[in-house]
């Protein structure tokens, strides 16, 4: 999960560019970086952190240019170093930077491809710069001295044809222009502004549309699936259907978790798919639990608190705030390491004795996936003297790794991998868990856009749309993704830092 963003004015970008990452910060607390081109120059800010602790003053000042790109990042398996924050560039042909939100499942083939045909090197672990060197290296075969439009597109054809997985791209080409492309499934969202001004009309592409309304943009439409929409430098706006046969089928996930609730994606109203949500888990509740003695509800703060409010609403039960978050503290699903999040829980989240003490508590959260905050929740409820304590998900119970650009974790380390509901009901500590039935969740988002056949729900049924997700992929996976793995990673790394300065 990343957000990308990318626009072409009339004027300065670094401003509008650095906004409107603050306002995707959500899709990632690990890095932030920014590239424009000013008139033949070049300028790059990028490194580890939040966006408002990466970009000062003397940084924005040196970001000139009316065209430019932006990314922030979270760390997926095996990309955590600071040398994989983004934009990537590369100079030939032409001069090009890529900023890029999903993952790729044949990183390694597409490696070993552009080592060996290609003749191109690799510098980091990072699927990007693999989808970036890809994207060059089909412009490279051009047998024009310039870049033309149908080249342009006919190279996203062969990205198309090459790369498997999820991709949601802005490219930025020297002297040429913007490009931003889809993969041929439209996994991960973009979408495209227009603003109005005195000079003439400015265009910003985004991983969400609340970065477009932020910005004063309107929401033109989604990039289609296996779509490619280039933006030249004069402002003129040019589009074409890239795959041979794009199917519709976005992250199910980006609606109960990633996305803002006040962004449209994909047609559908973020806000308005998890108030349905709430009236699915409920329509659950009355059907199974018709006699249930739910007291208070209780949402985890906060992209549970819709969902919540308006389960509450259908069933009569009164809504409570029990729960006060520290905003300083980040997401504990974004945060690597298994000590870092259960000690980043407490530190999050405080309890209002006064809503739980005597009272049967249900406790609503977006999802549950390791199981370490709810279980820590359920236990805090009980201390402030919950009498019983019930757990409802806006989810399916996740039982299977996103390979899709979603940094779950190995699946040994899912709380429902291998366990049935009664099992993950004893392994968090609840008296009951209800979990939302993966066909009422489609059908949630589905509402908001018939034009919305399937999604990509393989965290819950381990059905990956794009195929190619052989066991021996998902192993390797596995392996990178568990804690251990990456806590040795990072040892290794700091353990490199040390010795270089120990030989200075």
């Amino acid at each position: 999960m990343c957000g990308v963003i990318g626009m072409v004015a009339r004027g300065a970008v670094n401003q509008d560019l650095y906004e409107g990452l603050t306002v995707l910060q959500h899709r990632g607390q690990d890095a932030a970086g920014i590239i424009t081109y000013d008139q033949g120059q070049l300028s790059l800010r990028k490194s580890n952190g939040l966006v408002r602790d990466v970009f000062r003053t003397r940084h924005m000042m040196r970001l000139t240019g009316n065209i430019g790109i932006g990314h922030v990042r979270y760390p997926t398996a095996g990309c955590e170093s600071s040398a994989e924050a983004q934009p990537f560039y590369v100079n030939s042909p032409y001069g090009i930077s890529l900023a890029h939100n999903g993952n790729l499942t044949n990183t390694e083939e597409l490696k070993e491809a552009l080592f060996r045909t290609d003749r191109r090197h690799i510098n980091t672990n990072s699927d990007s710069e693999v989808l970036l060197n890809i994207l060059a290296h089909e412009l490279s075969v051009s047998p024009h001295d310039g870049l033309e439009r149908g080249e342009l597109f006919s190279a996203v054809e062969q990205v198309h044809r090459r790369c498997n997985g999820a991709y949601s791209a802005v490219a930025m080409i020297n002297g040429y222009g913007i490009l931003a492309f889809r993969d041929p499934y439209g996994i991960r969202p973009l979408c495209f502004g227009e603003r109005d001004t005195e000079q003439g009309p400015e265009y910003l592409i985004a991983s969400e549309s609340v970065a477009l309304d932020m910005l004063g943009f309107r929401l033109v439409r989604e990039v289609e699936p296996g779509e490619a929409i280039f933006i030249d430098m004069e402002g003129r706006v040019h589009a074409r259907q890239c795959a041979e046969e794009p199917v519709h089928a976005p992250c199910l996930f980006e609606y109960v978790y990633l996305s803002r609730p006040d962004s449209i994606v994909d047609g559908v109203a973020v806000h308005k798919a998890r108030l349905r949500m709430g009236e699915r888990l409920a329509a659950k509740i009355r059907r199974e639990w018709p006699d249930h003695d739910i007291d208070v509800i209780i949402p985890i703060p906060d992209t549970s608190r819709t969902v919540a409010m308006q389960l509450a609403y259908q069933l009569g039960v009164e809504s409570r705030e029990g729960f006060i978050k520290n905003r300083y503290v980040g997401r504990t699903f974004i945060m690597p390491g298994q000590a870092a999040r259960k000690k980043s829980v407490r530190q999050k989240l405080n309890p209002i004795p006064l809503e739980f003490e005597g009272k049967n508590v249900l406790l609503v959260d977006d999802s549950v996936v390791r199981g370490t905050t709810s279980q820590q929740l359920v236990q805090l409820a009980r201390e402030s003297g919950a009498r019983r304590v019930y757990l409802a998900s806006a989810a399916p119970p996740v039982r299977y790794p996103n390979v899709y650009g979603i940094d779950m974790p190995a699946p040994e380390e899912l709380i429902a991998h291998n366990r049935n509901e009664a099992e993950i009901t004893a392994a968090i500590g609840v008296d009951r868990m209800i979990y939302q039935e993966l066909s009422d969740l489609e059908a949630a988002v589905a509402d908001g856009n018939p034009r919305i056949r399937q999604f990509d729900s393989s965290c819950f049924n381990g059905e990956y749309v794009t195929g190619g997700v052989s066991q021996e992929y998902l192993r390797g996976l596995s392996q990178a993704r568990a804690d251990a793995a990456r806590e040795k990673a990072r040892s290794d790394q700091d353990l490199e830092i040390v010795d270089v300065h120990n030989q200075a």
